[in-house]
């Protein structure tokens, strides 16, 4: 597939060794202990955005991560608790990087789900990504029952750009914290 188009990745939380791998999980079987079902394999998204201008890739991460501070950032947002926000340690960061890298790319268990966008509407959603609520990552901020995270923000730029991210779903019966999140937000977005 040639031209504008969005391409949604679907990574293994913790994938690369990192300690959300543990933590996620602890997580994931509480919540399935507390919901009567088995625990899901949890998954992060991530997002590339292919223009006339080339290849973006969009992510949330700590604003203390190797890229942070990095002239892709458009966005922060704290971590926790809002007033934890203050410390660098408690913030995260929105990044729109051009010809940058997913860095858990090479364990995604599928290939991407591409979506076709024309020119203005890709330009449109690189334009959103700094527009992207704020809300404290891991924290219910609207009632969904869903904490705010990286999964968010993807749902929620794929949801403001006409694509029905809540019809979206991780492979083999996997789950994607905070997606629910992002799309109730972007309902709630004034188009």
């Amino acid at each position: 597939m040639n031209g504008e188009r969005v391409a949604l990745w679907w990574l293994p939380v913790g994938a690369g060794g990192h300690v959300a791998i543990h933590t996620s999980r602890w997580w994931e079987s509480y919540r399935a202990f507390r919901e009567n079902r088995h625990p899901s394999p949890l998954f992060h998204a991530a997002l590339e955005v292919f223009t006339e201008q080339g290849r973006h890739v969009i992510e949330m991460a700590p604003a203390w991560g190797p890229l942070s501070g990095s002239s892709g950032v458009v966005a922060t947002g704290p971590v926790g608790l809002s007033w934890l926000g203050r410390s660098r340690l408690f913030r995260y960061e929105v990044r729109c990087l051009r010809g940058g890298e997913i860095p858990d790319r090479a364990w995604a268990l599928t290939p991407p789900t591409l979506f076709p966008l024309t020119a203005p509407e890709a330009e449109a959603l690189l334009g959103r990504v700094a527009a992207v609520p704020r809300h404290t990552w891991g924290r219910d901020a609207l009632g969904t029952g869903e904490m705010w995270n990286s999964n968010s923000l993807v749902s929620w730029l794929l949801q403001t750009s006409g694509i029905d991210a809540a019809a979206l779903v991780p492979p083999g019966g996997g789950s994607a914290p905070g997606w629910s999140a992002g799309v109730e937000a972007a309902r709630a977005t004034p188009r």
